[in-house]
């Protein structure tokens, strides 16, 4: 493994878009360091943060993790339906409007969706 890992590399490998990487470095959520105009993540750095993305603290049967980005979300009166981009995946869930609403899911907005047999649970 390289010992450094450019902005793209490090966001094919968790599954968000390089924007979204950007993002979390402006709130504070990942450093990179700058290598020229490039923005860099030390290698050994990747494994704890997709830990930190993936719950890895939390207590789940499920073992289908997908940390993604919410690209649209659908409320209705009672109904909320979240569409995901999960790397190479589009993850579509149903959910109650007050569970959308609790998890602030609004487009842009990293999330995990956690499969279990076939329901989709949206994790923030």
């Amino acid at each position: 493994m390289a010992e450094y890992l450019r902005i793209g590399e490090v966001a094919a490998a968790l599954g968000v878009s390089v924007d979204t990487l950007r993002r979390w470095e402006a709130a504070g959520r990942v450093t990179f360091e700058r290598r020229g105009r490039q923005r860099v993540l030390p290698a050994a750095e990747l494994a704890p943060l997709l830990a930190s993305l993936r719950g890895a603290s939390k207590q789940s049967s499920a073992r289908n993790r997908f940390p993604g980005t919410v690209t649209a979300v659908e409320r209705d009166g009672i109904m909320a339906k979240v569409e995901m981009a999960c790397g190479d995946f589009r993850i579509v869930s149903l959910m109650s409007r007050e569970a959308a609403d609790e998890l602030g899911l609004e487009p842009g907005v990293p999330a995990v969706a956690v499969v279990k047999s076939t329901s989709v649970i949206i994790e923030q």
